[in-house]
């Protein structure tokens, strides 16, 4: 056995394919390309698949529009909290806005969800942005608290003023034309928008945010603006939160303050905790762990709140890195036999 190993030593999989950086690779072979495409096509093709597999559970089809939902807002947190510095706790206020702008375009002006999602996704991103505007210059818990107070302020007062339907919130909503439409819909803009941002926080625009997470000053000294990039940013995270406030209103065929429940800001902080900050993928895995969890638990009632701290507790003592980086560190650990 001595003999037969002595022309051969193990090496890292990966050695020869990274070239300086994470991002710049040197690829020779077919089998170096799989080791670096495998993963993101269990991912995209995992994801794509579940409608399929879960054809004869169509309670289990609706639990993964859930899970989109709450996708989206994951990588809206992760995004704001570990590319910009800002921990925005108001995932709730970018659902409840994005719901009622799609319900109240669709309900009173007539228009189809073609033309209501896309255009309450991004004029719901806008009028959050404008809110959250004067609070940009705060961080850490002072700006986390006032997101936080946004969608209790707006649940108080459409109930307090009887506007948008008060209690009783907007019915009669148009739904999707089928099933398949609606969670291939949210499942296609999940890939394409942890894809998108995976690609745009290593572009220049995404050097800025980290620098105004890690030095504002540098950031302030170079002449740019910091209030505008946070702005940005802002904007970008509550279009996502919106996207699937307009398709949440248009499942379930109603809006109401209950779409500004503290769920939508909750759930994600623990999903992102789950699966690994500052990867953007690993909320929306950490999602398909906990919101199945969620359901299998709601015979419980409130005991499920013990459950999600428990599991919040494992994973900050044990493995606070979170399921996505531990993964991609071990993934790339994997050795072969090479001649010498």
């Amino acid at each position: 056995m001595a003999e037969a190993t002595a022309d051969r030593r193990k090496e890292r999989l990966d050695r020869g394919i990274k070239v300086r950086t994470d991002g710049v690779y040197a690829i020779s072979s077919w089998a170096e390309m799989s080791y670096l495409l495998a993963p993101r096509l269990i991912f995209i093709f995992g994801l794509l698949a579940l409608p399929l597999l879960l054809t004869n559970f169509p309670y289990w089809q609706r639990v993964i529009l859930s899970v989109c939902i709450y996708a989206l807002l994951a990588m809206s947190f992760d995004f704001l909290a570990n590319y910009v510095g800002l921990v925005s706790l108001g995932g709730g206020f970018f659902i409840g806005v994005g719901a009622y702008t799609a319900a109240i375009l669709n309900t009173k002006l007539g228009l189809p969800p073609v033309l209501t999602i896309p255009i309450a996704t991004f004029l719901g991103g806008a009028i959050c942005t404008v809110l959250l505007f004067p609070c940009l210059p705060l961080r850490g818990v002072y700006f986390a608290i006032v997101s936080l107070m946004y969608p209790l302020l707006a649940a108080r007062v459409i109930e307090a003023l009887d506007i948008f339907g008060g209690t009783d919130g907007i019915t009669g909503v148009d739904g999707f034309t089928s099933g398949w439409t609606e969670q291939y819909l949210l499942i296609i803009s999940v890939l394409i928008i942890v894809f998108g941002l995976r690609r745009m926080v290593r572009e220049d625009v995404g050097l800025v945010f980290r620098g105004v997470k890690d030095n504002d000053q540098a950031i302030r000294a170079s002449a740019i603006n910091i209030n505008t990039y946070k702005a940005f940013a802002v904007f970008i995270a509550a279009t996502l939160g919106c996207l699937g406030g307009a398709c949440l209103v248009h499942i379930y065929m109603s809006a109401g303050i209950s779409q500004f429940a503290l769920d939508f800001s909750i759930i994600p902080i623990a999903a992102t905790v789950v699966g690994g900050g500052g990867t953007l993928i690993g909320p929306v895995l950490g999602c398909l762990i906990l919101v199945p969890i969620s359901e299998l638990l709601r015979d419980f009632g409130t005991l499920r709140i013990a459950v999600y701290a428990i599991i919040l507790t494992a994973f900050v003592v044990y493995k606070s890195e979170g399921i996505m980086n531990y993964g991609t560190r071990k993934y790339q650990q994997f050795e072969r036999w090479v001649q010498i």
